[in-house]
Formats: C-alpha cells, sequence, structure tokens
C-alpha cells in the first residue's frame, strides 16, 4: 500500500499517478509496476441466470397478456 511520508496518509495504488507519485504534493510514494495493476472484475454467472430468468417471466407474461385480449 503507498505511504506518503510528507502527507502522513495511505494511498489507494489506483489514486496515485501513472509515476507513482502522491496527487497532494507530488512526493514519489511507489514504483509503478504492471503487477499492481487491478484485473477488471467479472459478473457472477448467478447475474446472468438472474436476468435470463427474469426475461423469461416477463416474455411469458406478455404473451399470456397478449392471448388474454383474444
Amino acid at each position: 500500500m503507498p505511504w506518503c511520508e510528507p502527507c502522513e496518509r495511505f494511498w489507494n495504488p489506483g489514486s496515485v499517478t501513472r509515476a507513482g507519485e502522491c496527487p497532494t504534493c507530488g512526493a514519489a510514494v511507489e514504483a509503478p509496476s504492471e503487477v499492481d495493476a487491478p484485473t477488471p472484475q467479472r459478473v457472477p454467472w448467478h447475474f446472468w441466470l438472474a436476468i435470463t430468468a427474469a426475461g423469461v417471466y416477463l416474455a411469458w407474461r406478455a404473451i399470456d397478456g397478449i392471448a388474454l385480449l383474444f
């Protein structure tokens, strides 16, 4: 975790500049590296399952509603 001595506070790795400097005072807090780069989060499978179930339910309700008209 990046620590800035002049500001006396921790910084989130995403908050420091690309050069690894403190955004407040500009002091070097860490060396930039590709290893610390955050990986993008994937959407969990059960989210897509819930979206699919909701779509099937709404499609069925639409068909049922149209059939009710005739």
